[in-house]
């Protein structure tokens, strides 16, 4: 089996999980299989793990344990499978979210503009929609509101125009073709960052990564069991923002509801009132 990157906030992550040794627990987000390993290691003969990942590499890595269950799909549909399984309640759910360093360091993949290929960004291969597909096809509004809702762009605009112009001329396919065309629009000290921002804004719309995370977190509350703990990594603002919101409020706008005590009602309570980061040390050999 070979390793995505260095697992994120890997002892952390165990630490806020609480690991109960016959206890039941899910990674939803499979990948290389390195958090899942130590979940396993902190598990007894009766413990179970099932890891959910929908990439064909990830199904490659699966582990060859009797304690785990590999779930060839998205998280989203992560309650059936569950039942699937005879499983109503479990002690733990992990979510590492993002793209692993193998994903970008892979350039047939696209996801990365570090390489020339073929615009895909697609988790799934067998989805139907494809970063090509989003370039080409999406009206310049909506490319416009990708830009700046899922990059925080503020020349969303600008760059959607340039991208409709440019494909009446021919079809965008690679990489570089789309750098050619974004690039005149960033200042080089910020080039690589908004770039980044670019590239994010056209995955997480490729793999609905922002709806698919909303759906798993409706369905937390319902599958913890009493004391049972939900660890999220994030990697950009809108993930971040999402899941404190749902964990401060239960909803992902972050409306406060309380009852007539005073009380807030919300189906979850944070173990830690500041988000946990990486260290220097885990930044400088896991640089996502």
């Amino acid at each position: 089996m070979s390793e995505y990157h260095v697992p994120a906030l890997l002892n952390e992550t165990i630490d806020g999980l609480n690991i109960r040794p016959d206890g039941v627990y899910v990674d939803v987000t499979f990948g290389g299989g390195g958090h899942s390993k130590e979940i396993l290691r902190h598990l007894g003969k009766n413990g179970k793990l099932l890891g959910f990942d929908q990439d064909e590499a990830a199904y490659n890595n699966r582990l060859d344990d009797e304690r785990f269950i590999f779930v060839r799909s998205n998280f989203r549909y992560i309650s059936n499978f569950l039942k699937y399984h005879g499983i109503e309640k479990v002690d733990g759910v992990l979510a590492d979210l993002g793209v692993s360093s193998h994903h970008f360091d892979s350039a047939d993949r696209g996801f990365s503009f570090r390489f020339d290929g073929n615009l895909d960004m697609r988790m799934n291969k067998k989805s139907t929609l494809s970063a090509e597909q989003i370039i080409n096809s999406y009206p310049e509004e909506k490319l416009a509101n990708l830009f700046y809702n899922y990059g925080e762009l503020n020349n969303s605009r600008k760059l959607a125009a340039a991208i409709v112009k440019a494909r009446t001329q021919n079809r965008i396919t690679t990489i570089n073709e789309l750098l050619e065309i974004l690039q005149p629009f960033f200042r080089f000290e910020r080039e690589k960052k908004d770039l980044a921002k670019a590239f994010q804004a056209i995955r997480i719309e490729v793999n609905n990564e922002m709806g698919t995370l909303k759906e798993l977190l409706n369905q937390i509350p319902d599958l913890l069991n009493p004391g049972g703990r939900l660890a999220v990594i994030t990697y950009h603002s809108l993930e971040d923002r999402l899941v404190k919101n749902f964990i401060r409020s239960g909803n992902m706008e972050g409306k406060i509801e309380k009852d007539f005590y005073g009380n807030v009602q919300t189906p979850l309570k944070a173990i830690n009132n500041k988000p946990i980061i990486p260290t220097d040390e885990e930044v400088t050999i896991n640089p996502r």
